[in-house]
């Protein structure tokens, strides 16, 4: 799996004009689904989302989680991050999971955040979504559950 996190003060997802997911304050987490993930890696991504230290403790230093400051995590499905850009002018979509694995080992993972977080939001898989935030830093980093 592979998710890029931005901090933010505030994100949603719509489709269709219908808001489908949003949080304040905490991370945006697009996700792309691997062929060959599983329930490890949406364990191991699950942990990291949750405990990546991206938050500003007392002295200003990026020391605290997810789980330590309790903000919230949009969850968005994105299978273009598995994307083989490495050559040409077109991106190759072999290296992403299938729709149907993609969906699982998504849903699955909003499932274990679920498990340990109180304040998951998601965006929709398959749908056509704009997704709004404001990013807080700006602080973006790419998290893989190898």
């Amino acid at each position: 799996m592979i998710a890029l996190i931005q901090r933010v003060t505030e994100a949603k997802v719509d489709v269709d004009g219908e808001v489908v997911g949003a949080i304040g304050a905490g991370l945006l987490a697009l996700v792309a689904v691997e062929p060959a993930d599983g329930e490890a890696q949406a364990q191991r991504m699950c942990e990291r989302l949750l405990g990546y230290r991206v938050f500003a403790d007392e002295a200003g230093r990026m020391n605290r989680s997810l789980a330590d400051t309790g903000g919230g995590l949009l969850l968005v499905p994105q299978f273009t991050l598995a994307a083989d850009t490495a050559k040409g002018m077109r991106p190759g979509f072999a290296s992403a999971a299938s729709p149907e694995a993609g969906r699982r080992w998504f849903d699955r993972l909003v499932e274990l955040a679920r498990a340990s977080h109180p304040a998951i939001a998601t965006g929709r898989f398959g749908a056509h979504m704009r997704v709004h935030l404001v990013n807080d830093g700006p602080v973006t980093f790419i998290l893989h559950s190898r």
